[in-house]
């Protein structure tokens, strides 16, 4: 396995980042969602090399087989953890590409040192701009559904994972877009994350305001996000981001659930490499290769 380091714990132990390195030339930078690990990007890995790209993905503290530390579950530490990333790999020309929470990581690390190595920036199924309901943001989710989630991974983790991926993925009674097979794969990936780090996430990205660090993102930038994401709605999200960062083009999957890596992966992989080379994304479901 391949590690970076990205500073000490308050014990003094190294602090460890998992990463896959494939692939050569412009680098693309995926930082994965809640609670997985970089290996979500299955799809995504085995595709982008293909065509001219370094692609880089890492596991963020606490989850999967990097370290699991104590504190340090909020964004300046996960914009920390990314420069780590950045500067150890010597990538420049990066494209960021963040998943769900990851879209939080994306924006604090462009507000935090100025975007420093990034020439792109997409936001996948994002939590960015702002979740929480509070007075100055009425549309996001009432404090209560968080503390819900929380409440359900403290009683039985591995029940509400089982339950929390059906969501994610978009199966129902009669919609069954991914196997139980790929359902099975996503639960084993997210119970490997600490309960510890499981629940601060919840509250780190529920509550953290992005809204000021997306005003300061001045690269290209790309915003997909699918119509039926139930896990984190659209309307609180994808589609506000262009009051936030008014050049970004806003790519609407139509009916796509949260999980639109697998569910919509060929569409999506297509859509990121036309992004990186410069060419705008088509809004349309019909594409060609």
């Amino acid at each position: 396995m391949s590690y970076i380091t990205a500073g000490r714990d308050v014990n003094g132990h190294d602090i460890k980042l998992h990463y896959i390195d494939q692939g050569e030339g412009d680098p693309i930078v995926l930082i994965h969602g809640w609670p997985a690990t970089y290996e979500m990007w299955e799809y995504q890995l085995a595709e982008l090399p293909k065509h001219g790209h370094r692609v880089v993905a890492y596991t963020r503290r606490g989850f999967g087989n990097s370290s699991k530390t104590w504190e340090g579950n909020d964004y300046d530490t996960f914009a920390d953890d990314l420069k780590a990333v950045l500067d150890e790999l010597n990538l420049q020309n990066v494209t960021l590409v963040g998943f769900s929470m990851g879209g939080g990581e994306v924006a604090r690390y462009m507000a935090k040192y100025g975007g420093a190595r990034v020439s792109r920036v997409a936001f996948v199924s994002a939590v960015t701009p702002f979740l929480l309901q509070t007075d100055d943001n009425p549309d996001g989710a009432p404090k209560a559904n968080f503390d819900k989630m929380v409440e359900g991974i403290r009683k039985d983790r591995f029940d509400f994972l089982a339950t929390f991926g059906k969501q994610f993925f978009g199966v129902g009674t009669i919609s069954h877009p991914v196997s139980n097979a790929t359902l099975n794969w996503m639960q084993a990936m997210c119970q490997l994350a600490s309960p510890r780090a499981t629940e601060q996430c919840v509250y780190a990205f529920a509550a953290t305001d992005f809204r000021q660090d997306l005003k300061t993102i001045k690269v290209p930038t790309l915003v997909i996000h699918g119509s039926d994401d139930a896990t984190v709605p659209a309307k609180v999200s994808g589609e506000r981001m262009t009051q936030f960062v008014p050049h970004a083009q806003f790519v609407e999957y139509s009916g796509a659930p949260h999980g639109l890596f697998i569910t919509e992966k060929d569409r999506l992989n297509h859509d990121l490499l036309q992004f990186v080379g410069g060419t705008k994304v088509t809004n349309s479901n019909a594409f060609a290769w």
